[in-house]
C-alpha cells in the first residue's frame, strides 16, 4: 500500500466514509455503506485528477479521456488527498520508468489522520498552529529596542549601584556606636559627643544620598521603559500594517488589540519596575555578602542554609508560572473578543434581542479568565509564604549562632548587631527576588505573543528593488492566474487582458471567485500560480504603496472611520484642500446632504458612520475614492445595498468615477453592468465566458442562465396581504 484516505462524503454531498487505497499495482475503492470493494489496475494512460471549490473537493479517476470514478470529500481531508495523488503521479513515472523506487505511506497523525513522508515522524498540520515554547528568554529580544537608550541605562546602572551602597551604609555604623559607645557607657565610661555627632551625622548624610539616588535611578529608568513600550507598540503596529489580508483573517480583533495594548503594558510595567527591583536586589545581595563575609566568614555562611531550597522552590515554580500566565493571555483575549464583536455590532444584538446571550458569552469568557487565575494563585499562594518561612528559620539560625558567638567572646555585640541588621535585608531581598519570578513570567508570556506577531512574515511581500511607478496606464494582463486559500482552491487557470480604460463586468454566482480575482488584482493576496501584469510589468515587481495609490476601491459596505466627513474623503489624500474635497463631494452626488448636516463638512459621522444612511456612507466612499484619482477602480457590489432612488444617484456619481479608467465592477443586479465594455462570467473559480452582454446572451450559455433567473425573481409579483378572516 503507498497511500490512502477515506473520503467523507458521497455522491450527494452527504456525510459518509468511504476509502480509496492505492497499492503498488491497483488502486481500490469502497462507496459509503457498502461491503463491496471496486478495483482498477494501474495503467500508463490513467489519470488522477484533484480539484476543490465552495468548501467540496473531487477526486476524479480518468482512463484515456473517460472518467471511471469520482470521489468528494470535505476540505479537512485535503492534505491526505494531495498525498495519495503525489504518489499516484510518482506511480504513473515507475510504470514508465521501472527503475525508479517509490516509498510507501502507511503512518498518518492518530489526530487529524494526515499521512507522515517517509522522513516525517511529526504532524506538520497539527503542529502548525501549536504553541511554540515560551521561555524568559524572550524577553532578552527586546534589548534591541533598548538599544537607542543605552547611555541613559548605563548612567542609571550606575546611580542603583551607589544607591544600593549608600543604603549599605548605616548598618556598618551601628557597630561602633554599640560597642565603643552604648557599651562602654552601660560599664561607666563617658559618652564621647563628637564621636556620636560624627556617626549620626553619617546615617543622616547616608539615608539623604540613598533618597536623592533611589528617586534619580527610578524616575530615569521609569523615563527609559515608556519608551521602550512606546517604540514597542509601534513596531508592532507598523508591523501589523504590512502583513496581508490572510493574517488578519485568522485573527481575533480583540486578541490583536489585548497584545499592543495590555501585553506591552505588562512589559512596561516589568521594565520600569520590577526589573529595577530585581538589579537593586541583586546588588544588594552581592555587596552585603561581601560586607557579611568581611566581618565574619562563618556566620555569613550560616545566612546561605535556606538559600538552595529557595532556589529549587523557584525552579519549580518557574515553569508552572510561565504556562499558566500564557493560559491567562489567552483568557483575557477570549475577554476582549467578546467585547470587540459585541459593541461594534450592537445594533444586530439588540435587533435580535440577544442581549442575554452575549451577556452569558461574556460571563463565561470571564469565569474561564478567572479560573485560570485561581489556579495560578494557588500555586503562588503556597510559592511566597514558604520562601518567607525559610527565610525567618534562617534568620533563627543566625540568632542562635551568633549569641553562641558573643557567649565565647568570639564577637562582639555591636558586631551581632550590624550582622543582624545585615541578614534582615539579605533575606527581604531575597524574598523580593523570589517573587519576581511571577513578573518575570508575566512579561515573558507577553513577549512572545508580542514576538509572534513581529516574527510573522507577510504572504504579501513588498519588492526588495521595487520598479519605479508614478502613474499606472490601466493595462491589465492576467495569465493561468490561481490563488488558495489554505487548502482550497478558489480560483485557477484564469486568463483575462483588460484594456486600459475598459471596463469590466464580473458576474457569477455566489463563491465563483469574482471577489478573489478583485483581491488578486489590489494584491491583496499574492497568486500560488500564475501571474498578473500591470502596463507589462508584474505587480509583485511594484512597490505596494505605489501601486496601490493607482487603485480606487468602493466596496458594498463602505468603512468610514470615527472622524469628520472631511476626513473620511480626504482619507487616501490627507493633504488636499477643501476645494477638492468639496469637487470630489460635488462629483459623488454627496455636496447637497453634506451641507443639511448641521456641522457640514466638519460633521462627525460617529463609529464606522452609523450616524449616515447606507447611501450616504456609499457617496462618501465613493467621493473618497474620486479624490486619489485612481487609473484602476474597483466597484464590489456598490449598489446592492440600497434602495432604488439612492441607486440612481449613487449610479450618477458612478459614471463621473469611472470616465477615463480601467473599471472591473462586480454586480448581482446585471442590469447595472449593461455599461460594461465586456462581461467575464466566472464558475467554480474559473473563467467560462468573456464578451459584450448582447453577445453572451445570443450564446445561451452561462451568463444566459443567470440573466434569465433574475428575470424570473423581478418578475415575481409581490406577496397579496392577507385578507381577513371574520370570527363566526
Amino acid at each position: 500500500m503507498l497511500a490512502w484516505v477515506a473520503p467523507d462524503l458521497d455522491q450527494y454531498l452527504f456525510f459518509a466514509s468511504g476509502a480509496l487505497v492505492l497499492t503498488s499495482h491497483r488502486l481500490l475503492s469502497r462507496a459509503p455503506g457498502e461491503t463491496d470493494w471496486l478495483v482498477w489496475q494501474l495503467a500508463p494512460a490513467q489519470s488522477l485528477l484533484h480539484r476543490d471549490h465552495a468548501g467540496v473537493g473531487t477526486i476524479e479517476l480518468f482512463d484515456a479521456g473517460v472518467r471511471l470514478g469520482a470521489w468528494h470529500h470535505t476540505l479537512g481531508m485535503t492534505p491526505a488527498v494531495r498525498r495519495l495523488a503525489e504518489q499516484f503521479a510518482r506511480r504513473q513515472k515507475q510504470l514508465a520508468d521501472p527503475t525508479l523506487v517509490i516509498e510507501a505511506d502507511l503512518a498518518a497523525c492518530p489526530t487529524c489522520g494526515t499521512p507522515f513522508a517517509p522522513d516525517q515522524d511529526e504532524c506538520a498540520v497539527c503542529n502548525e498552529n501549536a504553541p511554540g515554547p515560551s521561555n524568559t528568554w524572550a524577553l532578552l529580544r527586546l534589548a534591541r529596542f533598548a538599544k537607542p537608550y543605552r547611555a541613559p541605562l548605563i548612567f542609571g546602572f550606575i546611580l542603583t549601584l551607589l544607591s544600593t551602597a549608600a543604603t549599605l551604609v548605616p548598618p556598618y555604623l551601628t557597630m561602633p556606636l554599640m560597642d565603643d559607645i552604648l557599651i562602654p557607657f552601660q560599664n561607666g565610661k563617658p559618652i564621647n559627643y563628637d564621636l556620636v555627632t560624627l556617626y549620626l551625622t553619617g546615617l543622616v548624610v547616608s539615608a539623604f544620598l540613598a533618597w536623592l539616588l533611589s528617586w534619580a535611578r527610578t524616575y530615569l529608568l521609569a523615563w527609559v521603559s515608556e519608551r521602550i513600550g512606546a517604540g514597542l507598540r509601534t513596531t508592532t503596529f507598523t508591523h501589523l500594517q504590512t502583513l496581508s489580508l490572510q493574517y488578519f483573517g485568522g485573527k481575533r480583533t480583540g486578541d490583536l488589540m489585548a497584545r499592543i495594548g495590555s501585553e506591552t503594558d505588562r512589559i512596561n510595567l516589568f521594565l520600569s519596575l520590577h526589573l529595577l527591583d530585581f538589579a537593586n536586589d541583586v546588588l544588594m545581595i552581592v555587596m552585603t555578602a561581601a560586607i557579611l563575609i568581611s566581618i565574619d566568614p562563618w556566620l555569613a555562611l550560616t545566612t546561605l542554609i535556606p538559600l538552595p531550597m529557595i532556589v529549587w522552590m523557584i525552579n519549580m515554580v518557574r515553569g508552572r508560572l510561565r504556562h499558566g500566565f500564557e493560559k491567562v493571555d489567552r483568557a483575557w483575549a477570549d475577554v476582549t473578543n467578546v467585547l470587540a464583536d459585541t459593541i461594534p455590532g450592537i445594533r444586530v444584538v439588540k435587533a435580535f434581542a440577544q442581549e442575554h446571550r452575549e451577556v452569558a458569552r461574556f460571563r463565561e469568557a470571564n469565569d474561564r479568565y478567572l479560573g485560570v487565575n485561581d489556579r495560578i494563585n494557588k500555586i503562588w499562594a503556597l510559592f511566597a509564604p514558604t520562601v518567607t518561612f525559610l527565610t525567618e528559620i534562617g534568620l533563627l539560625v543566625v540568632w542562635i549562632f551568633g549569641i553562641s558567638q558573643v557567649a565565647s567572646s568570639t564577637i562582639t555585640v555591636g558586631v551581632l548587631a550590624a550582622f543582624l541588621a545585615y541578614i534582615g535585608r539579605f533575606y527581604t531581598r531575597l524574598d523580593s527576588m523570589s517573587r519576581i519570578v511571577s513578573h518575570t513570567q508575566q512579561a515573558a508570556a507577553g513577549a512572545k505573543r508580542i514576538f509572534d506577531i513581529l516574527d510573522h512574515v507577510s504572504s504579501v511581500p513588498d519588492a526588495a528593488r521595487p520598479v519605479p511607478l508614478e502613474r499606472v496606464e490601466g493595462r491589465i494582463e492576467i495569465r493561468n492566474a490561481g490563488l488558495r486559500y489554505g487548502s482550497r482552491t478558489v480560483l485557477r487557470n484564469v486568463n483575462l487582458s483588460i484594456g486600459a480604460g475598459e471596463m469590466i463586468g464580473l458576474v457569477g454566482h455566489s463563491g465563483s471567485g469574482k471577489s478573489s480575482l478583485v483581491n488578486l488584482i489590489c494584491r491583496f493576496y499574492d497568486v500560488t500560480e500564475g501571474g498578473i501584469r500591470v502596463d507589462g510589468v508584474d505587480i509583485r515587481s511594484y512597490s505596494l504603496t505605489s501601486y496601490r495609490r493607482n487603485i480606487g476601491l468602493v466596496l458594498q459596505e463602505p468603512f468610514l472611520f470615527f472622524g469628520t466627513i472631511a476626513e473620511n474623503i480626504a482619507y487616501g489624500k490627507p493633504e488636499a484642500t477643501r476645494e477638492e474635497i468639496v469637487a470630489a463631494a460635488r462629483a459623488a452626488r454627496a455636496h447637497e446632504f453634506i451641507l443639511r448636516l448641521p456641522q457640514g463638512y466638519d460633521s462627525l459621522v460617529g463609529e464606522r458612520g452609523q450616524a449616515l444612511s447606507g447611501g450616504e456612507r456609499q457617496r462618501i466612499s465613493i467621493a473618497r475614492a474620486l479624490l486619489i484619482d485612481p487609473r484602476i477602480l474597483i466597484l464590489d457590489e456598490a449598489t446592492s445595498s440600497v434602495d432604488t432612488t439612492t441607486e440612481m444617484e449613487i449610479q450618477e456619481a458612478l459614471d463621473n468615477l469611472i470616465q477615463g479608467r480601467t473599471t472591473i465592477a462586480i454586480a448581482h443586479r446585471l442590469s447595472t453592468l449593461r455599461k460594461a465594455d465586456r462581461l467575464v462570467v466566472l464558475d467554480r473559480g474559473q473563467v467560462v465566458e468573456i464578451g459584450p452582454h448582447e453577445e453572451l446572451l445570443a450564446r445561451q450559455g452561462h451568463y444566459y442562465a443567470l440573466y434569465q433567473a433574475q428575470l424570473r425573481v423581478e418578475a415575481e409579483p409581490p406577496l397579496e396581504p392577507a385578507k381577513e378572516v371574520q370570527s363566526v
